[in-house]
């Protein structure tokens, strides 16, 4: 009867697992866009003074940040010309040089459905238009922040929706830039769309593929941050994020993990994350995960539910947050102690 009840629990999870936050019709399986960005093959052929391009594949963000701070205004100003895909997204690249790439590179496609990205004052870190398209987006000083929050959301974001009109403080910038508000001061917020996120109910929220690929993008984002000399980041985990940011834990130097909204971060307990960082969780009394399986068996399922005393996270208080997507709303609980957790002011 148990092995009975778990299958049953499993197969729920096919249809039940919505781990973002719209979408209620099935999708077909997303295709996860990993790998070096578009136009690594025409910067592989090129040289500087001799040398060659550091590879976007294999060259760690440190040797991209050794490499630019070799190069004089010219060479740069050269490279980000002729390459602004490539530079945009180069982890390790200086943030400036990043943040004109990716203008540079938005206005390129030619696309409406991107066009806001690249308005006056938008400081852009990363942008791929591969597949649904991913972005990455600063709320705040990067280059001078003493604190920096990531925002990593779950189910149905991409570049297009990323800024899209929704319910205020929610969605990617929604919640980045509620946090960056409440926070305030020298904290920095980034909203971190960096992966093919599941779109609606189907496998992909109820299985690890997509969040295996994104803990990769994740991890070497955080790494890149590192190499410009970016604080230690708080990771702010949003539904299906978490499932991310628990894969990607052991390989990030993050100081905080804060999960919202959590189905589960492929991990029994906090101690099995294998992460140095201290790690928090916040589930709202509305909150339909609630009702999702904590369970992972046949590849289905996340795990333990975060916010059980078994798991170990520490509490955010969550009481007044309003169902799957409220948890940065202007007044919050949770938003006050988002804001402390990424001004290091918890300890």
């Amino acid at each position: 009867m148990r092995r009975f009840g778990r299958t049953t629990a499993a197969a729920a999870l096919a249809v039940a697992v919505v781990a973002g936050t719209a979408g209620w019709a099935s999708a077909d399986g997303q295709s996860a866009v990993t790998g070096p960005p578009p136009g690594t093959a025409a910067w592989r052929a090129e040289a500087v003074g001799g040398r060659p391009l550091p590879d976007p594949a294999s060259a760690t963000p440190r040797e991209v940040a050794r490499f630019f701070a070799g190069l004089d205004e010219t060479g740069r100003r050269e490279l980000l010309r002729s390459h602004p895909l490539v530079v945009g997204n180069l982890d390790g690249a200086p943030l400036s040089l990043r943040y004109e790439a990716n203008r540079l590179a938005v206005l390129a496609t030619g696309e409406a459905r991107y066009a806001s990205l690249a308005s006056p004052g938008r400081r852009i870190l990363a942008f791929d238009p591969r597949g649904r398209g991913q972005v990455a987006e600063v709320f705040g000083d990067l280059e001078r922040a003493g604190h920096v929050a990531v925002v990593v959301p779950g189910s149905d974001n991409d570049a297009t929706s990323h800024d899209a009109p929704r319910a205020a403080a929610t969605g990617p910038a929604g919640m980045a830039r509620a946090l960056r508000t409440a926070a305030g001061g020298d904290t920095a917020v980034i909203a971190w769309t960096g992966y093919t996120t599941p779109v609606g109910v189907g496998l992909d929220a109820a299985e690890g593929r997509l969040a295996e690929a994104g803990a990769v993008r994740l991890a070497r984002f955080t790494a890149g941050l590192d190499a410009v000399g970016a604080p230690d980041p708080a990771l702010f985990c949003h539904s299906y994020g978490s499932v991310v940011c628990g894969l990607a834990a052991r390989h990030t130097d993050a100081a905080d993990i804060v999960v919202f909204g959590s189905p589960g971060m492929r991990a029994d307990d906090a101690a099995g994350l294998g992460t140095g960082a201290r790690v928090w969780a916040a589930r709202g009394p509305s909150d339909w995960i609630a009702n999702v399986p904590n369970v992972e068996f046949a590849g289905l399922g996340h795990g333990t539910d975060p916010t059980s005393p078994a798991f170990g996270a520490r509490r955010v208080p969550a009481g007044d947050v309003k169902g799957h997507t409220g948890y940065f709303a202007p007044g919050t609980r949770s938003l006050a102690a988002f804001a402390a957790i990424a001004k290091g002011e918890v300890r």
